[in-house]
């Protein structure tokens, strides 16, 4: 399959409760590649509320969509994750909660941050010569967010505003709500979705995706992180 931008997710463990309602919740497997049915009885127009992150899988980012820059390619990319992989220790956390992220609602980690915020920040780092420079268009789409001065740095620098001291680790669970649906859909989830998340939370690996010609992200490979 040819991919027209890469990226660096953080994927649950498909073998886990949470990770398949998750993917069933948004619709779409990143690890298989195929559609799911959504969960059924929820009295929400789920395929609706989810519309927006569908395309990206149950995921958090590590290292924004970027193109390949000139003069790298696909496997040259594959080394550099594993060997970032294997320098890197896996990150434990007390566990996961659903939380509004603005008019969002999405995973967040509970527990001390630094471990992980290093990691994110090493995907940033260590693989930025793979990234294509942004393009004016998408600085200028970018910079309609209204950016603060070291988000906007960051744009520059790394081609997405929300990174380093920025980065915020979440996994995206809706698209943008009024307070009424964020409300009833966060209900929801912490009745169906809560029970199920771990605790405590460990991340062991990171993955590699690519964005198909239709928008949809594929699990390209994971890599684990060292113990």
């Amino acid at each position: 399959m040819t991919f027209l931008r890469y990226a660096i997710y953080f994927l649950p463990p498909a073998s886990e409760a949470w990770a398949r309602f998750g993917a069933a919740w948004l619709g779409w497997d990143v690890e298989t590649g195929q559609e799911l049915a959504h969960p059924e009885s929820t009295g929400l127009n789920v395929a609706a509320l989810t519309a927006t992150p569908r395309k990206y899988g149950l995921h958090a980012t590590m290292k924004p969509p970027f193109r390949l820059t000139g003069g790298q390619d696909a496997d040259a990319l594959h080394r550099a994750c594993a060997a970032l992989a294997a320098r890197r220790p896996a990150v434990t956390l007390a566990g996961l909660e659903i939380a509004r992220l603005g008019r969002f609602l999405a995973l967040r980690p509970v527990g001390e941050l630094t471990e992980l915020n290093a990691l994110a920040a090493a995907c940033i780092t260590e693989l930025d010569p793979f990234r294509a420079p942004a393009t004016p268009q998408e600085l200028a789409r970018r910079r309609a967010a209204r950016l603060t001065p070291a988000q906007d740095a960051h744009l520059t620098r790394w081609g997405y505003p929300y990174v380093l001291d920025q980065f915020r680790f979440h996994i995206t669970l809706t698209g943008r709500l009024d307070e009424d649906m964020l409300a009833r859909a966060q209900a929801l989830l912490q009745d169906r979705l809560g029970p199920l998340l771990p605790v405590p939370f460990t991340l062991a690996d990171l993955a590699l995706v690519g964005e198909a010609g239709d928008g949809r992200f594929h699990l390209i490979h994971r890599y684990a992180l060292s113990r």
